[in-house]
């Protein structure tokens, strides 16, 4: 199971005008290949009328899935440099289309290239990207001598303390990452002297916003 990666943090569209040609990139985050194909038809169907929808998407924890179409463009001028900016910014689970509506003047092949390849740079900065961390998320058990202090520390510390449960003991659900699981647990015995008890209750992916 993958543990932290990028990928988009939402949908979105932006557009570059280039030599009269409108490049309007469609970005989405996908999980499956059937999505990034569903996502591309409903593009094209949306810019029936545009001269090119170009294509690109990577999918899976090592980029299993790797797709790119020129959609009628000349041969490794879109599709390609789409996908080599997915590459080189290292997303996940993302696809992205280019629709082009052509202004009457040829770029070239190397402008084509530049613009396709700007104009999913561009795309991308629209949807912004997040980093998705593997947590565990543990509950602490503890006597409710001891909820002062677990709770102050804990508050003042870079775990993430999602809720506490009243019941017979205190219980503190803590969102910890998952390289720091055994850190964490140590910390805790420390902190009350070996008082707590501390079950795994699941993983989770926290996502946080690149900076």
């Amino acid at each position: 199971m993958r543990e932290n990666y990028l990928t988009l943090k939402s949908s979105a569209s932006d557009e570059i005008i280039i030599s009269k040609s409108r490049f309007i990139a469609h970005c989405a985050r996908v999980e499956t290949e059937e999505q990034a194909q569903a996502f591309i038809e409903r593009i094209k169907k949306e810019h029936r009328s545009a001269n090119h929808n170009c294509s690109a998407y990577l999918i899976g924890e090592h980029d299993q899935i790797q797709k790119a179409s020129d959609d009628g463009e000349p041969s490794g001028t879109a599709g390609v440099p789409m996908l080599e900016v997915l590459k080189k910014q290292h997303l996940k689970d993302t696809v992205v289309v280019v629709t082009r509506y052509f202004g009457g003047i040829k770029l070239g092949a190397g402008g084509l290239v530049r613009a396709y390849g700007k104009a999913t740079t561009v795309g991308i900065d629209a949807s912004g990207v997040v980093e998705r961390k593997l947590h565990h998320e543990l509950k602490v058990i503890a006597d409710y001598t001891l909820l002062g202090k677990l709770e102050n520390e804990l508050r003042n510390s870079t775990y993430i303390l999602d809720h506490i449960d009243y019941a017979e003991n205190v219980e503190l659900t803590v969102l910890v990452p998952k390289e720091q699981d055994e850190l964490f647990q140590s910390w805790m015995t420390d902190l009350s002297n070996g008082q707590t008890q501390i079950d795994y209750v699941k993983s989770i992916f926290l996502e946080f916003d690149r900076t």
